[in-house]
């Protein structure tokens, strides 16, 4: 079994050479997702370190599970791994009736909608990706704890607290 420190290596490396839309080290993005996780443990952290590995590197699930990283954190990652054929409303849904998984999601959720990161975006993006999250946290958001949801935004996004404030949120 590989330790947190272990999968953070894991991940960058996977993440090696990667940018995200801003230009900047990739392996920022998913330490960000694993610091939101922090309150839930060890095997959250490692899922939010590796949550887009399946997506975005030539990892399998097969790879992760040979160099040590424990069953329960792959199939989190698998979980919320696009699946061709499967639009993204579908697969936040689906993501939503797994707690872990939503966990994750939300995390990612809340790094991607954070001020400094939409704010050097154009204005398409930014508009066009805040429908998309905003939609998103609407089925996220109530599929957790609400204590859980704000646990991790505290921690990755802590503009979004007002929306969780919010009626409705």
């Amino acid at each position: 079994m590989l330790t947190l420190a272990e999968v953070d290596a894991l991940a960058e490396q996977a993440h090696a050479g990667q940018v995200d839309k801003l230009g900047v080290p990739y392996i920022g993005h998913v330490r960000a997702v694993a610091a939101g996780l922090a309150p839930f443990g060890d095997g959250l952290r490692m899922a939010g370190l590796l949550h887009d590995v399946l997506e975005d590197t030539p990892l399998t699930e097969e790879d992760l599970l040979r160099a040590g990283v424990p069953a329960a954190v792959v199939a989190t990652v698998r979980r919320v791994t696009r699946v061709a054929g499967v639009g993204y409303e579908e697969m936040i849904r689906q993501v939503a009736g797994d707690q872990a998984a939503a966990l994750v999601k939300i995390a990612d959720n809340a790094h991607n909608s954070h001020p400094e990161r939409v704010a050097a975006l154009d204005a398409d993006s930014r508009e066009r990706l805040a429908r998309r999250y905003r939609g998103a946290r609407e089925v996220l958001w109530p599929a957790v704890p609400e204590a859980d949801v704000r646990a991790v935004l505290e921690l990755v996004n802590p503009a979004l607290l007002a929306e969780l404030a919010a009626p409705g949120g």
